[in-house]
């Protein structure tokens, strides 16, 4: 049997913490990782279904392993993640995709190992899919990419139901592990070398409001924060409503926790705010940003946002350029509405056509790219510490790495310098990155 694996990995950073399980999973079963995916004994698309670019590239690349496994029949090939929530998608792969042999969704994952073997003793097609589940499964093998960095999921699900969105319908409800556990795994992190968490959630603001038991998201970081060992504290990700001033005195005065939000607005504009059931106005997200700069000085701030949203108008745009230009985000996800089936707003009047979301699409990032610059021009000449990560991914030859407040650099430095924490001395301030040398 061959006993190699490949696993595909679309979408967010819970996919990839997925599919470091999916991975911990199959070495705990003899199976060892390969890079080539038209010879691996086992291949899983782990898959994201935020945005419908993401269901083509799924469906283009599932294509090619029909010839793949002409030429390697004994592969099993696996599809999982967010896509298979939806029936629409398990059906087109169930009658137009026979070359996958194994499905299953998002709240199964642990189950991976017997539907795996499932298959490979009786060689029939296997789909497994749970509408729901009742909680998260703890104490899954990991095998993690990074061993100074890790994810840390400390939540599954969204409650919001925003109106664009089919997270809600993919990943289930808002649950919240029991705060011991996460600090245990934190702490046996931190014991084994790790230098950095990222704590995960859809909206990791909401942390303990289902578990009543008065511990929520700040008391988690100035937990989290005390632990021996651990360097930097990252998480992702914010929803602007649920972002309290418990949460800014904690990250303002917790030395570990790294000052870089990611505050997803979507819009700036109030009357498409409430189209999309976020909760808050323009005028909300304004003030919000300006009470963090003012009680976190150093804080980037990135964002979300989504152009073309029904209904939108040339005005709403201009809310949203405003709210852009008033917040001076570091950095933003800025994508043209995409919909979604089963979603409100995919049945919505006043679709916007493509060709005016992309001419907004456009305004939007000539704006973000110039305030980008502004924002990264500070660092000019400056030494700034920084976590070495790898490779640069465009220049082998160079390290890269992040600040603690999330600054992307590249940089010329010791090779054997990856896994720590370094200072670098930047030479040159880009749109969306700094460049430097190690000091």
């Amino acid at each position: 049997m061959n006993k190699t694996y490949k696993i595909m990995t679309y979408g967010c950073q819970m996919n990839e913490n997925d599919s470091e399980k999916i991975s911990g999973m199959l070495k705990a079963m003899g199976y060892t990782k390969t890079e080539d995916e038209k010879t691996a004994g086992v291949v899983v698309f782990n898959t994201c279904s935020v945005r419908e670019n993401a269901d083509v590239r799924v469906f283009g690349n599932l294509g090619a392993f029909k010839s793949y496994k002409k030429t390697n029949p004994e592969m099993v090939l696996a599809v999982c993640g967010c896509m298979m929530q939806q029936p629409h998608i398990v059906e087109e792969i169930k009658t137009k995709n026979p070359q996958v042999d194994i499905v299953f969704g998002t709240h199964n994952i642990h189950r991976f190992p017997e539907l795996l073997t499932k298959h490979l003793t009786s060689d029939e097609r296997v789909f497994e899919i749970f509408e729901d589940d009742d909680g998260l499964v703890e104490n899954l093998p990991v095998d993690r990419r990074y061993p100074f960095k890790s994810y840390v999921s400390i939540m599954k699900g969204c409650n919001n139901f925003c109106t664009y969105c089919i997270v809600p319908y993919t990943r289930g409800r808002e649950v919240s592990r029991p705060h011991e556990n996460i600090i245990a795994e934190i702490k046996a992190l931190a014991a084994d070398g790790c230098l950095e968490v990222t704590l995960l959630g859809q909206n990791v603001n909401s942390y303990g409001n289902d578990r009543q038991d008065d511990y929520h998201f700040a008391d988690l970081l100035r937990d989290v924060n005390a632990i021996p060992g651990l360097q930097r504290v990252r998480f992702m990700t914010s929803h602007p409503k649920d972002f309290s001033d418990e949460v800014i005195d904690a990250i303002a005065e917790c030395d570990k926790v790294c000052p870089a939000i990611h505050l997803a607005v979507q819009s700036g504009c109030t009357a498409v705010l409430k189209a999309m059931h976020r909760g808050y106005t323009k005028e909300h997200i304004i003030a919000l940003v300006q009470k963090i700069r003012s009680r976190i000085p150093e804080a980037a701030i990135t964002t979300d946002i989504i152009v073309g949203f029904p209904g939108e108008t040339e005005a709403d745009l201009e809310d949203t350029l405003d709210v852009v230009r008033a917040c001076a985000f570091d950095a933003a996800f800025s994508f043209i509405y995409s919909k979604r089936t089963g979603t409100p707003a995919a049945v919505m009047e006043n679709q916007i056509p493509d060709d005016v979301k992309h001419q907004r699409l456009n305004k939007l990032l000539a704006c973000l790219h110039e305030i980008g610059a502004d924002r990264n021009a500070v660092y000019q000449d400056r030494d700034v510490s920084v976590l070495v990560e790898g490779t640069s991914k465009h220049n082998p030859g160079r390290l890269t790495g992040r600040t603690k407040n999330g600054k992307l650099v590249n940089f010329d430095g010791n090779p054997e310098s990856v896994g720590t924490i370094v200072t670098v001395h930047i030479d040159e301030a880009k749109t969306f990155s700094l460049d430097g040398r190690q000091v």
